[in-house]
């Protein structure tokens, strides 16, 4: 275990010195008895090379996507270029103020909206807000925006949404949170959705349709005009989940293909620091006819200049967010897609879905592939194999990952797959990383079968050995605690 400040201190060491008082009176005096500590607090006594080093040690300890491959799949963990962050510091944008007059605020205003009229041609949709600032948010809005058109209509009977079981968990839960009951459809054996069965659940009672493309498990959903077909047959709407859109830049416009409204995941897609929670932004883009149901205010231009705009007040759903989205993460949005332009972007999907493919190529030998066509941006493996054969499961093979110096790829999703590994190494990989991530999987596989009990004893070299996830999902305490 890597020690403690406290383990580093040494009584009279000091990293600082900080200016002396200018007051004369005696602090106790200032701040009343009540507030005064009852003993002298134990903090830790460093010099500034102790504290660097030891926050250093931990970043080391610790794993970025700087340090190595980040094979979340559908999370889309890709390189992030420091320019962004560069220019997302600059006291030009970090030190304006959403509560100033637009007319100081020009320049942001104009950058936000050519970053929803960028959006708009890279999905194909007639317009996009800007101001959900997550990706559950945005399949919130967009949810909500389904139940304002219907509720304008005075479909009233409009109670269900359909939703195939490969979908991220999100999208059930968003669904009932806006008051719809959700029904499942169960993939057909090719991983996709069962056209004759959507044809069975629809009916009068169906609002809308909510689908990821391309789906977890990284096929392309062919059948998307059939379905827009038989969804607004019913006046039903089709609603896409973009957190696949990694796979569709400059290759496939959903609003092009009878999506009715989408959600961008920026973070992911267009390249923002992102885990643990955050941050994000999670853009709604709809076609023509719901637009007056977008989020106001939405961003405007005239002959005067750029406006915070309030037209469609009588018919939105209203405000997602205090203020007008995560203004930080747009930004580094609005860089990325400015730098590559329409032919990078494009470069961007056809690089992901190369890369994947490669490592989908390599490993089908050795993990058993349920799908092995040609993916999109991400596949799934599974251990089943492995658990049938030699009782090593996937979490067995997500740990002993750790030992290799890579990240675990998603596990366990999507549910239909058992022993799932969902695996997207991204376009920003290079051919010498994606070679290093399937010797290290090729070799875990020769470890399954050689000495399997090192599987159940993994991770071996990390910091911290295996713990109860459940536990440390219900009862996280990362805080250092002092033993008095």
């Amino acid at each position: 275990m890597p020690k403690t400040v406290f383990e580093y201190s040494s009584a009279g060491r000091k990293g600082v010195s900080l200016p002396s008082r200018e007051i004369d009176t005696p602090l106790d005096s200032l701040i009343p008895t009540k507030f005064h500590r009852a003993k002298t607090a134990r903090l830790p006594e460093l010099s500034e090379l102790d504290v660097m080093r030891h926050y250093i040690k931990l970043s080391q300890q610790n794993h970025f996507i700087e340090k190595g491959l980040y094979p979340l799949g559908s999370c889309t963990m890709k390189y992030n270029p420091k320019i962004h962050e560069s220019l997302a510091r600059h006291s030009c944008f970090a030190n304006i103020h959403p509560y100033q007059h637009e007319s100081t605020l020009q320049g942001a205003l104009e950058l936000l909206y050519e970053l929803q009229e960028d959006l708009a041609e890279i999905s194909g949709m007639a317009k996009v807000t800007l101001q959900p600032v997550a990706g559950a948010q945005g399949e919130f809005t967009g949810i909500k925006i389904i139940a304002a058109y219907h509720k304008a209509k005075g479909n009233t009977h409009k109670t269900k949404i359909i939703i195939p079981d490969s979908a991220h968990g999100t999208n059930p839960a968003t669904c009932h949170l806006v008051g719809f009951d959700v029904v499942e459809l169960k993939s057909n054996a090719e991983g996709r959705c069962d056209i004759a069965r959507l044809r069975e659940l629809v009916d009068e009672n169906t609002a809308g349709f909510m689908l990821t493309n391309p789906n977890t498990l990284g096929l392309f959903e062919t059948q998307i005009e059939e379905i827009a077909e038989i969804m607004h047959s019913v006046d039903a709407l089709i609603y896409m989940d973009g957190a696949n859109l990694n796979a569709l830049l400059g290759i496939v416009q959903p609003g092009k293909i009878g999506f009715d409204i989408m959600h961008f995941n920026l973070h992911k897609t267009f390249s923002t620091p992102h885990g643990g929670g955050g941050p994000g932004a999670g853009p709604v883009g709809v076609v023509e006819r719901l637009i007056p149901y977008l989020p106001v205010p939405t961003i405007s231009k005239d002959d005067s200049g750029y406006h915070l705009d309030y037209a469609h007040a009588g018919t939105s759903i209203g405000k997602v967010h205090t203020f007008y989205g995560n203004f930080a993460v747009l930004l580094r949005a609005y860089i990325y897609i400015k730098m590559l332009g329409a032919e990078g972007l494009r470069r961007v999907s056809e690089n992901a879905i190369i890369n994947a493919n490669y490592l989908m190529a390599i490993l089908k030998d050795y993990y058993h592939i349920q799908h092995q066509e040609y993916c999109m941006h991400e596949f799934v493996a599974d251990g089943t194999r492995q658990k049938k054969e030699h009782g090593v499961s996937t979490l067995d093979i997500a740990k002993r990952l750790l030992d290799k110096g890579f990240h675990a790829p998603t596990v366990y999703f999507p549910l239909i797959i058992p022993e799932a590994m969902m695996i997207e190494p991204t376009e920003s990989e290079s051919l010498e990383s994606l070679n290093a991530f399937a010797h290290a999987m090729i070799e875990i596989a020769q470890e399954t079968e050689q000495n399997p009990e090192l599987l159940h004893e993994a991770p071996i070299t990390t910091p911290v050995r295996r713990v109860d996830d459940v536990r440390a999902v219900k009862e996280l305490d990362p805080i250092f605690k002092i033993e008095e």
